[in-house]
């Protein structure tokens, strides 16, 4: 019962809250104008508010402040994610540059690992697991501390990938929240089956459910026709808490790899056209999937649950996969997608102004 309440309270405050952001946004100027503010990859026309992280990160610290007891590391996840918004909100005035963002981004990661999150070991997909906290620090500041060197970066790293990679698959009405919110309900009944950290099996789980319902209160606001987009704040939101949640989840980094088949693939794709075409992987263009989807002709309400439909099956195998089918799973979609962009890479584009 606990668990349904806290996820239908965040989805209500979610959605609650994101309707004076609206307001906000637009009285503050935190929005997007393609005549004034010109981005490549933004698919949208017209003026769009922006700040969708707030909401959603209201929806995420109340429910959490009522449903969860509070310790280090909620504490740190808490503070950690309100950083992300900080920084969002002001790339949704100013447009920051992302190679600042991404090393605030490797600080926030930091921030929440020195609160205790880590990745203590990850499970062998071919059996067993592999440890990782082999190598430990102790130094005293303020008492005895300790850092488990392997185990702490390689968190720090899954975060500042989770939060760049999920950040980019949200240029499309309704794509983001959707995909998030069904990763995070998937991680939340997959979590049942074993715990880790000093956080209980109930608040992991309670907590998944609340990112979820956090991001579907969001979803009516910014489906098609959006009022209202995500922003960075939104976007790096999202994938800062899937990475959380992941390890939250008894570490895992398979499932959600799994789960968010499609972003990461996406996402490796992206730096790697941009490194051949000697572009900066900071800079933002025109080149991700969905984008591809849009030179096709497809509309941005398929796009959209194109992206949820593909995370749900996604979900259901990975309730009965093991963790070597996992990984042939995720390679077998990673080969047919990067079939399909590059045989669409060598279509002839549809011009922007064309697209439904």
């Amino acid at each position: 019962m606990k668990l349904i309440l806290a996820f239908f309270f965040s989805t209500l405050i979610s959605f609650l809250f994101t309707f004076p952001t609206i307001k906000l946004a637009k009285k503050f100027g935190l929005v997007t104008d393609r005549k004034k503010r010109y981005h490549p990859a933004h698919t949208h026309t017209g003026i769009v508010p922006r700040a969708g992280g707030l909401p959603i990160y209201l929806g995420l610290l109340i429910s959490s402040l009522v449903f969860l007891p509070i310790n280090k590391i909620m504490i740190g996840i808490l503070l950690s994610s309100f950083l992300i918004i900080l920084i969002g909100i002001w790339d949704d005035y100013a447009d920051i540059s992302p190679i600042f963002r991404f090393f605030a981004n490797i600080i926030i990661s930091s921030v929440v690992v020195g609160f205790g999150l880590g990745i203590p070991y990850i499970s062998n997909p071919f059996g067993g697991i592999i440890p990782l906290d082999t190598i430990k620090i102790n130094f005293f500041f303020f008492g005895e501390r300790n850092i488990l060197l392997i185990a702490d970066l390689i968190a720090i790293v899954w975060l500042t990938w989770t939060t760049n990679m999920v950040n980019w698959s949200k240029g499309v009405d309704g794509q983001l929240p959707g995909f998030v919110a069904i990763t995070a309900f998937f991680l939340g009944i997959l979590s049942q089956r074993f715990t880790a950290h000093d956080i209980s099996l109930q608040t992991t789980t309670i907590f998944c459910f609340i990112v979820a319902g956090a991001f579907l209160g969001f979803l009516p606001w910014n489906f098609y026709p959006q009022k209202i987009m995500p922003g960075y704040g939104g976007g790096a939101l999202a994938g800062f808490l899937l990475g959380i949640l992941s390890i939250l989840s008894f570490g895992k980094l398979g499932t959600a790899t799994l789960l968010l088949s499609v972003p990461m693939i996406d996402a490796f794709y992206t730096i790697f056209r941009r490194a051949k075409n000697k572009k900066s992987i900071f800079k933002a263009d025109w080149g991700h999937f969905h984008h591809r989807l849009l030179e096709i002709g497809w509309g941005r309400r398929r796009i959209a649950i194109f992206y949820w439909i593909i995370t749900f099956i996604l979900g259901i195998y990975s309730m009965f996969l093991k963790g070597n089918e996992k990984l042939i799973a995720f390679f077998s979609i990673a080969a047919m997608i990067t079939i399909f962009i590059v045989i669409i890479d060598h279509i002839k584009k549809v011009p922007y102004d064309k697209i439904s």
